[in-house]
């Protein structure tokens, strides 16, 4: 394995690669050491004892960032970047950052610090089956509720939509019941129905990573898409969704020749229910699949069990609804419900990795609207924002340093300054309630999660953790990581507004990133 030796060379390098810097170019603001900064920090960490500004090392580190952020190639585009030493407070490198930009999925390194200080990192869902039917020789006389708080975790990701299903239909044959001869109704009144992130695109609906949010949620609100080949080139290939998902399909899909390649599209209409699959796939190929987001999470949710309850051989005669949809029709004053069986979802801590490690859009949603719910009533993303808000303000974070329009950072309604959050993550690495398990949630450089295929065979890989964001036009990239001397160092790099790949944006930030492992001091 080949490590670069330090940063001066990778950043002569990425110069020379990029073409020379123009004279007219603006440079970074390098902060002065000790100077006011946008936040308050903990005063011991700055003083007399902080590094000179001219000390060789450090001078050298901010020339090599300067040219890595200062690249032509980046010229139209905006970078917003803080560093700074855990270890001694001092400002270490900063260019724009207090500017408000798009933070893509940084947003969630908000999302779960607040969620981690307000829920608790051994916060956990609970989900109940429930009746307020008697149940006679084997017969449940009425209809069984699904009351959900918002557990996002019931899915194939680790198995744990099977081990909840089977440990339902335990429970239900251990109440005296092998039969539902009412209607699956699925309760998800712990959240409001505002299922979609305020500014999320029209365009992106249908894929699974701008799934709906609700308080009841199957296999993270997504059903499989699948697209397999017809009996020859020419026919139509053959589209299935299931029904749970509440699309109807429009087919304009063909069988290609043999050989070809597989091209799906799929559209959801904006005016009714409709899914518009196009493009083909190869005669005698295998069969492509897609996740695509369902209409109703809780329809789905109630499908997906009443499905699960027949299979295992618990007849199901009624419909599987929404809740809303038969609210007149619900008895529960005079006759209140019992609990049949309870489950709850993994801790935070556990959520938590999952949301950071993959980007899990949804479940960033979802602790948004749990943090509304735990301020009193149902959970809703308003509710959400303003005790996030309320936590930030405690924390000293400036008002202006941010908007928040959703918890995951699909939306292009969110903004944040690159020293917000630096100053986010430095109060994670402070408290020791919280530096372990944040710390455990974040992707690890060249190792696991959505950083696992970067900043490989350098001083960062192994060593670097930080949390990556990707939308349109926007690449983020903000963490910890240790120097060659040993310094821990926190840093945000934001990336706004460019129109060059944006596979080289992140390659700039990654080098970044790799200079500041390979920086010493000596």
């Amino acid at each position: 394995m080949i490590r670069r030796a330090g940063s001066s060379f990778s950043a002569i390098v990425l110069a020379a690669a990029l073409a020379p810097a123009c004279a007219g170019h603006p440079g970074p603001m390098l902060p002065a050491d000790g100077a006011p900064t946008p936040r308050s920090r903990n005063p011991a960490r700055v003083g007399e004892a902080t590094p000179k500004a001219d000390e060789p090392g450090l001078r050298q580190l901010r020339e090599d960032l300067t040219r890595v952020f200062g690249a032509p190639i980046m010229a139209r585009g905006v970078w917003a970047v803080d560093i700074r030493s855990l270890d001694t407070g001092q400002p270490i490198f900063a260019l724009n950052p207090g500017k408000l930009t798009m933070p893509a999925s940084n947003m969630k390194i908000v999302t779960l610090a607040t969620a981690a200080e307000i829920l608790g990192w051994d916060y956990r869902f609970t989900t109940t089956l429930e009746t307020n039917a008697p149940v006679e020789n084997g017969i449940l006389r009425g209809d069984l509720f699904i009351r959900g708080t918002g557990d996002p975790t019931i899915s194939r990701r680790n198995g744990r939509a099977g081990a909840v299903l089977f440990e339902w239909i335990v429970g239900l044959r251990s109440a005296g019941i092998n039969k539902v001869a009412g209607r699956i109704i699925g309760d998800d009144q712990a959240f409001d129905d505002e299922r979609l992130g305020d500014g999320w695109s029209w365009d992106y609906l249908q894929y699974g990573y701008a799934a709906p949010v609700g308080a009841l949620q199957f296999n993270e609100n997504v059903a499989q898409l699948t697209i397999a080949p017809g009996a020859s080139t020419g026919d139509p290939a053959v589209v299935k969704l299931p029904a749970a998902a509440g699309l109807t399909v429009l087919n304009r899909t063909t069988t290609g020749p043999e050989g070809s390649t597989a091209a799906i599209d799929y559209r959801r209409r904006l005016y009714r229910p409709v899914l518009e699959v196009t493009g083909s796939v190869p005669a005698g190929g295998s069969t492509v699949e897609r996740s695509i987001a369902v209409l109703n999470p809780t329809v789905h949710f109630a499908q997906s069990v009443k499905d699960a309850l027949i299979s295992a051989g618990i007849e199901v005669e009624g419909d599987a609804v929404d809740r809303h949809d038969v609210a007149s029709e619900v008895v529960e004053v005079t006759e209140p419900r019992r609990i049949l069986v309870s489950t709850q979802s993994p801790t935070l801590r556990e959520m938590g990795t999952v949301l950071m490690k993959v980007s899990q859009n949804l479940y960033a949603e979802t602790f948004v609207k749990a943090m509304g719910a735990a301020r009193g009533g149902i959970g809703t993303t308003a509710g959400g924002r303003l005790a996030m808000e309320q936590l930030l303000m405690s924390w000293g974070i400036p008002r202006d340093a941010y908007i928040i329009a959703d918890g995951s950072g699909l939306s292009r309604y969110n903004y944040v300054s690159a020293d917000m959050i630096t100053a986010i993550l430095e109060r994670m690495y402070d408290d020791p309630r919280h530096r372990d398990p944040f710390l455990m949630t974040l992707p690890i450089a060249g190792r696991d999660g959505t950083v696992s295929s970067r900043m490989r065979d350098s001083l960062a890989e192994g060593n670097a953790v930080a949390k990556t964001g990707s939308i349109a036009n926007v690449r983020s990239l903000s963490g910890y990581v240790r120097t060659r001397d040993g310094e821990m160092l926190v840093f945000s790099i934001l990336a706004n507004d460019f129109p060059i790949p944006a596979a080289t944006v992140n390659w700039i930030a990654d080098l970044a990133v790799e200079i500041l492992a390979a920086f010493s001091r000596q």
